[in-house]
């Protein structure tokens, strides 16, 4: 039987949860601007080319709120992750505005925040 720290007996898959993480610090902050203490990832620096970048790092965010979704989340919380990727992909599609505000808005970091959220209610309920 798993140990109490694998979270396998809540129905959290660690190993999945740390490739989110890692993914999720990929496209949102694996760098900095140089000369600041910006954090940028992929999704930033692909937003450069409007609409073609937004479109494919869209596609991985998508793939990182379907990972998330199969924790079990709520539709709500879920179609919330969606609501995050289409904002990112919207307005990150305008030019220059929209290169600043996916630096600035962080929707992989967001959805990663809510599900951490999801995992640490879900682990306090069942410890009641």
């Amino acid at each position: 039987m798993p140990g109490p720290d694998t979270g396998a007996d809540h129905g959290i898959d660690l190993e999945r949860l740390e490739r989110l993480r890692r993914l999720t610090r990929l496209m949102d902050s694996r760098w900095r601007i140089p000369g600041t203490r910006i954090p940028i990832g992929l999704d930033g620096i692909a937003s450069i080319a409007p609409v073609v970048g937004d479109s494919a790092t869209a596609l991985v965010s998508a793939y990182i709120v379907w990972e998330a979704a199969r924790f079990g989340l709520p539709k709500s919380l879920v179609a919330r992750m969606i609501g995050n990727v289409g904002l990112d992909w919207a307005v990150g599609s305008i030019p220059v505005l929209g290169t600043i505000f996916d630096i600035a808005f962080k929707a992989n970091r967001r959805n990663l925040d809510l599900l951490h959220e999801h995992l640490e209610d879900r682990l306090a309920r069942a410890g009641r």
